[in-house]
């Protein structure tokens, strides 16, 4: 029985840095020291693609939905309490990519009244390519974003060196490098986050919520789910990637940025998983390649791209529209994220 108080380990970055795909592995790790873990998952809308796929992963998994975990704390901490039951010696939380003010309204109130929790320090990831768009400030309100993420971080980790191993590090940051994917780096830096010498939430930002509500509300979000029967048996392969190809091309001939692109086909041959975080892409994949055919697939489709919301879904309506299928059971919801309120939000005096 775990008579320790379980870590929390709050994995934070802007969307598509990698967040699940570090939490995942490093629970493998935590695992083959005898440790178990649990996930909360944060989103503006619900029906995660990232849910599901750390449940098909094996890991416990909690969700706060409808808002970031700033605006839903209370949301939070029930999902923490209804982990109890599970024993977890540690629960990662990853917050909403476009989230930030963590260390103000997530890590502090933590501290000050739930004192039966471990607090690691703030991970922030950073996605090379992402950084180099954002750096040149291709776009102004994604910008503001990620280097309000970059200053509240206790730790900074430059992400999927498997793909960028050359990747140079951020101007006055000192930075770790990790990969999720290989496992590159995990180690080492559970080892760093769950030694108890760090302070979590040492950087405490001032931010002007007008200009963090605006930044939001440039991205537009669309959450999608429903069930896909072909009319022939198909592989989750062949109905994922052609789709994240579709909406990628229709996407980009509308001038929309993506920022990122999931999507999911949950069969009874298997699970598959495709992702892109900037159009032209090429996807990150995983999950079960080599699935077999299978009559009835579940899918699932998380998009959030610079646009407006009813245009980005009358593209990803038109583009279902083009498959020889029968759609059932859809529910789609797109939108932009409502003004940050956050309901604790505690700073240094």
């Amino acid at each position: 029985m775990n008579t320790e108080r379980p870590w929390v380990v709050v994995v934070g970055g802007f969307l598509g840095a990698g967040k699940t795909t570090l939490i995942l592995t490093a629970a493998q790790l935590l695992a083959q020291r005898g440790l178990r873990s649990a996930v909360i998952l944060n989103d503006q809308g619900d029906t995660l693609v990232d849910t599901h796929q750390v449940e098909m992963s094996g890991v416990i998994a909690g969700e706060v939905t409808g808002g970031c975990f700033c605006c839903r704390f209370s949301k939070l901490i029930t999902a923490m309490e209804a982990l109890h039951p599970y024993q977890p010696d540690v629960i990662f939380a990853e917050p909403v990519g476009s989230c930030t003010d963590i260390a103000a309204t997530v890590l502090a109130p933590l501290r000050e009244e739930f004192n039966h929790y471990r607090l690691a320090p703030f991970t922030v990831l950073v996605d090379p390519a992402r950084a180099a768009a954002l750096q040149n400030n291709e776009n102004r309100n994604l910008t503001f974003l990620f280097r309000r993420q970059l200053q509240e971080a206790d730790l900074v980790c430059i992400t999927k060196t498997d793909i960028y191993p050359d990747a140079s590090g951020l101007s006055g940051i000192h930075i770790r490098h990790l990969s999720g994917k290989t496992g590159q780096g995990v180690r080492e830096w559970l080892d760093e986050i769950l030694s108890g010498t760090l302070m979590a939430g040492a950087h405490t930002i001032e931010i002007d919520y007008e200009q963090y509500a605006q930044a939001e509300a440039a991205l537009a979000w669309l959450n999608l789910s429903c069930v896909f029967t072909p009319t022939s048996p198909m592989s989750p392969a062949s109905v994922v990637g052609p789709l994240l190809d579709r909406l990628d091309q229709a996407l980009t001939a509308a001038g929309i940025a993506i920022s990122h692109l999931k999507v999911m086909d949950c069969s009874s041959s298997g699970w598959l998983k495709a992702a892109i975080c900037a159009n032209g892409e090429e996807a990150v994949v995983d999950g079960d390649l080599d699935a077999s055919s299978a009559e009835i697939h579940d899918l699932l489709l998380n998009l959030r791209a610079t646009g407006n919301p009813a245009h980005v879904q009358e593209i990803v309506e038109n583009e279902l529209a083009c498959f020889e299928h029968e759609l059932s059971r859809i529910v789609m919801h797109c939108f932009s994220p409502a003004p940050p309120k956050p309901e604790r939000r505690i700073v240094p005096s």
